[in-house]
């Protein structure tokens, strides 16, 4: 007798071992046709499951969120199949799920082309009409390690051959193709229907340059086709908004290869980033941080004593110089805890809030790059929060306050929020992690933040906050982060004298708002398709003469503007105006003033918006009166 619990709580009693299908059938010839997997005990299987004893079962559809990505493993397999049987010479690796979809690396004697792929999703699409049953098997190590050399699968062999232990090897067939996979899968081929390649890259096997350079192809899959349209729809809109051509577009910065990741910044870009900087500025000086800045290389003994050298030498630019190794700072904190650390500090002066917009340096994979979104050469809003344990729930409900506060004014109201606790590999007392954990916990909950915990993704040196923003197509960016540090105040001496007359070591609460500023400005563009609030865009205003008999009027204009701060650009070309409207429009400038002959008959200015919205005729002191304004919503 077998006792199976279902997810509702209700009990089914079966006189022998049964399959998760089975159940299913047992219940609704419906349920059997929706489900694609199952949770026996809470673990991931396949619908053949046999289950020999009283267990709890939960049966997977494609409603699920662990069935969708069932179904985009199930796709990579699917792929896979159709390049064996269109390309038998090519060797398949490995294909996992992703974001909104899956890859899978390829060996093969030729770069795929656009027309392969079309030829392979048709013959993807085929497969999954054969309905072919998808099987699991077991086999033993050394059998499989044969199977596939046999078959000519050498990445197969390799990966199996890393497979640590003597373990049971799992396969799945699905006709006569067969491969390595711990599984579940859906049960049979005919449940993959809304699939969708996207295109081919380079990958090293194992991610190791050292390695031979594979293929990847890309592919996405979904339950219903419309959510796959309103998914390319999404990409559609994010390729307009991709922050390198707007950057491109917009004049504000571009890459090159004498400088790889690493950016120069235009006048109008520039412009940009320095009314960023000066805002967190002026939040940070009301804040009580004091700025402070600190050298860009510093002696290898200094990071060998932090533990960077260690843990992150082979992400850091180094330099020697009369026989002493330096390396370009790749994070700012051991050099805050120098500052710290130059005279004797009393409790009285905890919390001491040293901030500094900190540029740094990281010998990032040339393949990881990518536009201003990820760089070698950043610069981080960084600060560091000195305090005692008593302090760090206070320090941490006001920072999250001011978190909320700056992405409000950048537009952003929806943030998500997680909290990684203590991994397996730490340092500290377990008392220490317990009141650190609780610190970050109560202050999550004194704000009433909606967070989902993330058990063992603490940093080795304490836990962590993360703040991710959403932005108008819905994606989610990690910006902001908190991260509580019992090790490196005390792994670089730093002290301060307690209420009782004792030398402690501080706590040192590592926090950043926006992250790394290139980063911030990128998702800034890309969450307003170029066409950033007033108060951030590098010109404000262009005044636009219609002919030369409007110049000086024009000029006078501009004077006017600049000198109550606004960002003008005066554009008085021998062109048409229409055309000097339209050039403006696609730079995306919030405001045009328009001067012909009535405008200076009458000392006024015409006006109109971005959005071709004629705003009518006023004063330039009306006008100087508005765009204040809007500066002041900043949005």
């Amino acid at each position: 007798m077998v006792a199976i619990r279902l997810a509702d709580g209700s009990e089914r009693r079966f006189d022998q071992s049964i399959t998760a299908l089975d159940v299913a059938e047992s219940i609704s010839p419906g349920l059997a046709r929706s489900a694609i997997a199952a949770k026996v005990n809470g673990k991931l299987a396949d619908l053949s499951y046999l289950i020999e004893e009283d267990s709890e079962l939960i049966l997977i559809t494609e409603k699920d969120s662990e069935g969708l990505d069932i179904i985009r493993h199930s796709s990579a397999h699917l792929l896979a199949h159709a390049v064996k049987e269109l390309f038998p010479e090519a060797q398949v690796t490995i294909g996992p799920v992703i974001e909104d979809g899956f890859y899978y690396d390829f060996a093969y004697k030729r770069p795929f082309t656009t027309e392969d792929l079309a030829t392979i999703e048709k013959r993807m699409m085929e497969i999954s009409r054969r309905n072919l049953v998808i099987c699991r098997k077991e086999a033993e190590r050394s059998a499989a390690i044969l199977f596939f050399k046999n078959q000519g699968e050498h990445y197969k062999a390799q990966l199996i051959e890393s497979i640590p232990g003597n373990e049971t090897i799992s396969l799945y067939s699905q006709g006569e193709f067969t491969d390595l996979c711990r599984g579940p899968h859906v049960p049979s081929t005919n449940k993959l229907k809304v699939f969708k390649l996207m295109k081919v890259a380079g990958a090293y096997w194992r991610g190791d340059s050292k390695n031979e350079m594979l293929q990847r192809i890309y592919g996405t899959a979904w339950l219903k086709k419309e959510d796959q349209e309103a998914y390319l729809k999404r990409l559609e809109e994010a390729d307009k908004r991709d922050h390198r051509k707007l950057g491109k577009q917009l004049d504000l910065f571009h890459i090159q290869d004498e400088a790889p990741g690493m950016v120069f910044w235009h006048p109008k870009g520039w412009a940009l980033w320095q009314q960023i900087e000066q805002y967190m500025r002026q939040v940070l000086n009301r804040s009580g941080y004091q700025e402070i800045r600190t050298p860009q290389v510093l002696d290898r003994s200094l990071w060998e004593h932090s533990g960077h050298w260690e843990n992150f030498r082979e992400n850091m630019f180094v330099t020697e110089s009369e026989e002493r190794h330096f390396a370009i700072k790749p994070m700012n904190c051991p050099g805050h805890i120098q500052i710290f650390s130059q005279g004797l500090k009393s409790y009285r002066e905890l919390p001491l809030r040293l901030a500094e917009f900190g540029s740094c340096h990281r010998n990032e994979p040339s393949g990881a790059l990518h536009g201003i979104m990820r760089v070698r050469a950043f610069t981080q809003d960084d600060a560091h929060i000195f305090c005692t344990e008593e302090q760090v729930q206070s320090e941490v409900i006001q920072f999250i306050d001011l978190l909320k506060q700056v992405y409000k004014d950048f537009g952003f109201d929806a943030i998500l929020v997680k909290l990684s606790t203590r991994p397996q590999k730490r340092v500290g007392s377990e008392q220490q992690w317990d009141d650190a954990e609780s610190a970050l916990k109560s202050a999550l909950e004194a704000k009433k933040l909606d967070w989902q915990i993330q058990p063992g993704e603490g940093a080795f040196y304490g836990p962590k906050i993360e703040f991710s923003l959403k932005d108008s197509l819905g994606r989610v960016w990690q910006c902001g982060t908190l991260q509580l540090d019992f090790s490196m105040p005390a792994r670089l001496g730093a002290t301060y004298v307690s209420e009782d007359n004792l030398k402690k070591t501080p706590v040192m609460l590592h926090r950043a708002i926006l992250g790394s500023l290139e980063r911030f400005i990128g998702i800034l563009i890309e969450n307003y398709a170029g066409a950033l609030p007033v108060w951030l865009a590098p010109v404000q205003v262009a005044v636009l003469n219609i002919s030369k008999n409007q110049m000086e009027y024009a000029q006078e204009i501009e004077k006017a503007l600049s000198s109550n701060g606004i960002r003008v650009l005066l554009d008085l070309r021998n062109e048409k105006i229409s055309y000097k409207i339209r050039e403006h429009s696609l730079q995306k400038i919030p405001y045009q003033i328009i001067v012909g002959d009535e405008e200076v008959n009458g000392n006024i200015i015409a006006v109109r918006n971005r959005l071709n919205k004629d705003m009518g005729q006023m004063t330039v002191a009306n006008f100087i009166e508005c765009i204040h304004a809007d500066c002041m919503k900043k949005l």
